[in-house]
Order: structure tokens, then C-alpha cells, then sequence
């Protein structure tokens, strides 16, 4: 028996503000970096409110930087005061060219960059529980001042 396909319903687009990388350096998995995230917006349909400054998205930068796999942890808070605890995993795949450019904080056509996340959330408040028990996916984007995704739910 084959199912249809999930629908995806839009949330949110959200704008994170950075601050330039700390380089970890080569672990015995491959290049590690950390970028801090300094804040931001969150705008849309079910979503609306600020990205908390102090969180941070970890990557493991693989194949000479083509293949980046990070995991970016972050607190959104909503319009009405209440917050959101945010963990973010992410493959972003380019060339080689492509990734020395993003690492160097320099643009790139985002239609040349594969990076999709999943999203998991954890909210604090009664009337966003939803946002715990439901599958989220999203489309980003690494621009040289900050990193923008759309947020969806599967539905």
C-alpha cells in the first residue's frame, strides 16, 4: 500500500543575524566550526516574534567544505512573550567553489546550494504545543550577513 505524499503548510520565514566563525578547527570527523547567532526575525503565517540572542549553529564541514552538516540550536520568542527552543539540523551541499565563497562570507546564487533542514521545536506555552507534535522541514539559504529559511509543516 503506497500513501500520498504529505502536504507541507508554510509557518514562518525566519532571518538570523551572525556573527563571524570560530574556527574549531580538524577533529577526527573533519573541519569543525561555530557560528554564533546574534538574533533575528521571525515572520509568518503561524509564526511571528524575535530570535534570542546566544544560540549557535555547530558544522561539520566535509569534502573539502562541499558537504556541511550542521546543527543549530537557537530560541525563538513569540509576540506573546512565550518561547520556543529550537533545534535545527541541516545538510547544505555546493562545489567546492561554491562552499569557499560561503565560508568566506562571500554571496552565492542560492539556486547553486542544496540546504534543507528539519526542525524540531519546543515551546514553553500551552497554545503552541503544535509546534511539538508535528514534523517540520525547510529551504535555506547562507547569505555573507545572515542565514534565511522558510519553515514548513508536514502535514
Amino acid at each position: 500500500m503506497t500513501f500520498p505524499p504529505p502536504a507541507l503548510e508554510h509557518v514562518c520565514d525566519i532571518s538570523v543575524t551572525i556573527d563571524a566563525p570560530v574556527e574549531v578547527g580538524l577533529t577526527t570527523f573533519g573541519l569543525r566550526r561555530m557560528i554564533p547567532i546574534t538574533g533575528g526575525t521571525v515572520k509568518g503565517p503561524l509564526l511571528n516574534g524575535h530570535i534570542v540572542r546566544g544560540g549557535a549553529d555547530y558544522q561539520l564541514l566535509l569534502e573539502d567544505g562541499r558537504h556541511a552538516h550542521l546543527d543549530a540550536r537557537y530560541v525563538l520568542e513569540l509576540d506573546d512573550g512565550s518561547r520556543v527552543f529550537v533545534k535545527n539540523t541541516a545538510l547544505r551541499v555546493a562545489s567546492v567553489e561554491d562552499s569557499a565563497k560561503i565560508s568566506n562570507g562571500q554571496p552565492v546564487d542560492p539556486s547553486r546550494v542544496y540546504f534543507r533542514c528539519q526542525p524540531q521545536m519546543e515551546p514553553t506555552a500551552a497554545k503552541w504545543m503544535w509546534l511539538a507534535e508535528h514534523q517540520f522541514v525547510g529551504v535555506g539559504m547562507r547569505a555573507p550577513d545572515g542565514v534565511f529559511i522558510s519553515f514548513y509543516k508536514v502535514c
